[in-house]
């Protein structure tokens, strides 16, 4: 696997995402506006599908597909993108903390260069994550709405901070290959104690807003198909939902 950034259809892409502004959009427009447009989402993972990292397939999933992803589908698509663009991005493995520490390098995040400085960026998060590009500085702060993050150091490590929360940690001298991220994303979707072979993780940020499936009136496979596509975007068909539906109490 390489990075194959040259198979992007780049207008499609910045279709998707609903961007319609200036031919050479700042890093914080497209940052900002695929958050928006795409779900953080593992209902493949669910179902026993796999996710495959190869651009094709990320495209036709997130881009032609209309289905979001998680980290590692989201922030090597956002990369290609940047990189179509002219930015710079860095792609890196991030351990998660939220409370713990030594996990495995699990996550996939992004340092990017533009306007002559290096930020953090990552559209896959989920959770508590990131809606827009934060300076990669030490103690730098952003705040975007009501909400607040913070970029702190613990020896070699950057850390993400969301309000008093750790959300991850990683070294960005620390080299990664396509290699590296196809064995993180084994691991989350296939390992059998991975959190998200057991768990329904749906999220779609709106502006202001973070709204999860697991916060919705959802009992029945046809209110499951309604709120994936009404509230979260996604279109499912009712097959899937049937076997989705019983890992929403999980």
């Amino acid at each position: 696997m390489t990075w194959d950034i040259e198979k992007l259809d780049l207008d499609a892409y910045l279709s998707r995402i609903g961007y319609d502004g200036p031919p050479a959009p700042t890093l914080r427009a497209v940052h900002l506006a695929h958050v928006q447009a795409i779900p953080f989402e593992n209902l493949d993972v669910l179902l026993d599908r796999g996710n495959r990292l190869d651009l094709g397939s990320l495209q036709d999933k997130l881009v032609t597909g209309g289905r979001g992803g998680y980290c590692h589908e989201q922030n090597l698509l956002f990369a290609a993108a940047l990189e179509r663009l002219g930015f710079t991005a860095k792609r890196h493995l991030a351990r998660i903390r939220l409370g713990r520490y030594h996990l495995p390098r699990s996550h996939a995040t992004l340092t990017v260069t533009a306007d002559g400085r290096t930020w953090l960026a990552d559209v896959g998060f989920g959770g508590e994550g990131l809606v827009e590009p934060m300076p990669f500085e030490e103690d730098a702060t952003l705040e975007s709405g009501e909400w607040r993050w913070r970029l702190g150091r613990d020896g070699d490590f950057w850390v993400l901070h969301s309000g008093e929360t750790e959300l991850y940690a990683f070294r960005p001298d620390e080299p990664h290959y396509p290699s590296d991220f196809e064995v993180a994303n084994f691991f989350v979707s296939e390992y059998p104690q991975s959190p998200f072979r057991h768990h329904v993780l749906v999220q779609r940020t709106t502006a202001g807003t973070r709204i999860r499936l697991e916060d919705l009136p959802v009992a029945t496979v046809e209110e499951l198909v309604a709120s994936l596509r009404d509230r979260l975007g996604i279109e499912i068909t009712q097959e899937d939902a049937q076997a989705v539906l019983p890992k929403l109490a999980n």
